[in-house]
């Protein structure tokens, strides 16, 4: 019986051949702040390499951006980090500090602003083109985030959200489905399982999945 194949390089930069617009994020981050898994992409026309700075702002740390495997993240895709907060318990909101001079001697009003935390993404979530995500959001696997839409809130697994502020349009299936489908976490599965079951993954229902899940072999005494 021949071998099932093990699938496609998670390495690879650009893994559609003559499409330049779409990378894959895991191989193309440095950032110890940005943690991606593997086959997560980025499309777009311009340049989809310059993510780091284009579409993470204001990363000035210590907060993190974390995203999980197999996201699709439309052109324009943006996430506003921490680091964009201003004091607003003053009369003004302008950072004075950073101008520079003599003003850079109250740079300890600027720091230490209250934040959200990490910014966390689970595994296979579409992100529509020009989303943005505002900080400490945290976004549930398998969640559908609208073209355009502002996500100031979290939201939930196998959500659909859409807006300004986004909202819950709808949730893709019933909570007793989607604790199977957590259960079952296709995500996780060895590249070359996943590669054999790719129809099930794309097109079957959750008992044809979880009917393909790898078994887990007990052990032996």
């Amino acid at each position: 019986m021949p071998a099932t194949p093990a699938g496609p390089d998670p390495t690879v930069l650009h893994p559609m051949p003559g499409q330049p617009r779409v990378v894959l994020l895991k191989p193309l981050v440095t950032s110890p702040l940005i943690e991606v898994g593997e086959f997560s992409y980025y499309d777009d026309p311009d340049d989809p390499t310059a993510f780091e700075t284009r579409n993470v702002l204001y990363h000035y740390g210590p907060e993190k951006l974390v995203i999980g495997r197999f996201c699709a993240l439309g052109e324009g895709t943006r996430f506003v980090m921490n680091g964009a907060n201003h004091r607003m318990d003053g009369p003004s909101t302008f950072p004075f500090p950073i101008m520079g001079g003599s003003w850079t001697d109250h740079f300890d009003l600027i720091t230490g602003l209250p934040g959200r935390g990490d910014t966390v993404v689970g595994h296979d979530v579409w992100f529509g083109h020009g989303a943005l995500i505002m900080p400490g959001v945290r976004i549930g696997h398998g969640a559908i985030i609208a073209s355009g839409s502002v996500v100031v809130d979290d939201v939930p697994d196998y959500g659909i959200v859409g807006g300004n502020p986004a909202r819950l349009i709808r949730r893709r299936y019933t909570d007793a489905d989607i604790a199977r489908l957590l259960t079952v976490a296709w995500w996780d599965w060895p590249l070359p399982h996943l590669t054999e079951h790719l129809r099930t993954v794309m097109s079957g229902d959750i008992t044809a999945l979880e009917q393909a899940a790898p078994r887990t072999t007990p052990p032996t005494s």
